[in-house]
């Protein structure tokens, strides 16, 4: 296949692309316009593969999106392309509006002009959105699971404006027969995530011997999926899903934030013992501070769809993956330093 993937840079698209490029024979070819999330050193270890390609184009341009579109001919679209810190979306929900809204109706106007175009594709080509559980806002009863079929009731400006892009992606299905996929995920982490995400956030804090916030009495839960387990149900859903059908990815990992940074903490302690002279553990940083607004309490998704009919499962535990992950950042410091000298605007909030 040929794929074009948006937000190719990012953490979880870039996850994507080197799985497709290292485990497939597929080329890809990734648009991204390289904001603040975006970073092509996330695909060092790919971009001279000759089945890479890269594009800079904002989604929102529709123009030079059909444009690409009728160069590369591609088979499938993967759309990742999104702003996604709830922080920053509550500060400045604007951008969120553009990229995440308008920017999927561009990606969905210039496929379906495409399949106008291209009518050789029609019966093999699939524009897959790819979105999070944030959009069904948060859970009450402690053994409820978001499903395929959970209402939507967004809490933020970011979960908002991707549950208007899933709609959009419907709609585009339902009255164009656009041949659509979507998939709703649990929170990600791993390697190259972007440095002001809890988990990283959590680790790089620790490791410059920085106070650990985390948000009011850290006891929001979230289900936790390493990105490469993703990045494999992504590719299974490509090549395998259903035209018209939803599929939940969840890494069956809940845990409080307050456990996360314990957990992380503990990992540390073993790995990079602190200096004495700091703290006697990575623990003592950890610093309870006020809580956001509409801060959901509980995410937990129901994967059972994409186990029985797509085969796929997440092959990481919690503890393995995080593990996996802390050796990656005490490993890779230099590569955050990078991200932090080109953005004056870090943001250093948990999530």
């Amino acid at each position: 296949m040929k794929i074009l993937i948006t937000g190719g840079a990012g953490f979880i698209g870039s996850a994507v692309i080197r799985h497709i490029i290292n485990k497939t024979k597929n080329s890809v070819l990734n648009i991204d316009m390289l904001t603040y999330a975006g970073n092509l050193e996330n695909l060092k270890t790919i971009s001279d593969n000759e089945r890479y390609n890269f594009e800079k184009i904002d989604i929102c341009d529709q123009q030079k999106i059909f444009d690409v579109f009728l160069k590369f001919k591609p088979d499938a679209v993967m759309h990742l392309a999104a702003e996604s810190h709830v922080d920053r979306s509550i500060k400045s929900p604007q951008k969120f509006v553009e990229t995440n809204i308008l920017g999927t109706y561009s990606m969905l106007e210039a496929s379906k002009k495409y399949l106008h175009t291209e009518r050789s594709k029609a019966n093999i080509f699939r524009f897959h959105h790819i979105s999070t559980d944030e959009v069904f806002g948060d859970l009450d009863n402690k053994s409820d699971l978001f499903t395929e079929d959970s209402s939507y009731k967004p809490s933020s400006p970011y979960s908002a404006s991707k549950a208007s892009a899933d709609h959009l992606v419907r709609a585009w299905g339902r009255t164009y027969k656009l041949p659509v996929i979507i998939t709703n995920c649990s929170n990600n982490y791993g390697p190259y995530h972007f440095p002001e995400k809890l988990i990283p956030l959590i680790i790089l804090n620790a490791l410059s011997y920085k106070k650990i916030p985390i948000y009011g009495d850290g006891t929001q839960i979230r289900d936790w999926l390493f990105v490469e387990d993703h990045a494999k149900a992504l590719y299974k859903v490509i090549k395998y899903g259903e035209i018209g059908e939803t599929y939940n990815i969840g890494g069956n990992n809940e845990l409080t934030n307050i456990a996360v940074a314990k957990n992380i903490c503990n990992i540390l302690d073993n790995l990079s013992p602190p200096d004495q002279n700091f703290v006697k553990s990575y623990h003592d940083l950890i610093e309870h501070i006020d809580d956001r607004p509409g801060h959901d309490k509980r995410y937990a998704i129901d994967s059972t769809k994409i186990k029985k009919h797509l085969n796929w499962e997440p092959d990481e535990t919690f503890e393995s993956g995080l593990k996996k992950t802390v050796e990656w950042y005490i490993k890779n410091q230099e590569w955050c330093e990078n991200i932090k000298r080109k953005h004056d605007n870090f943001n250093t909030n948990r999530e």
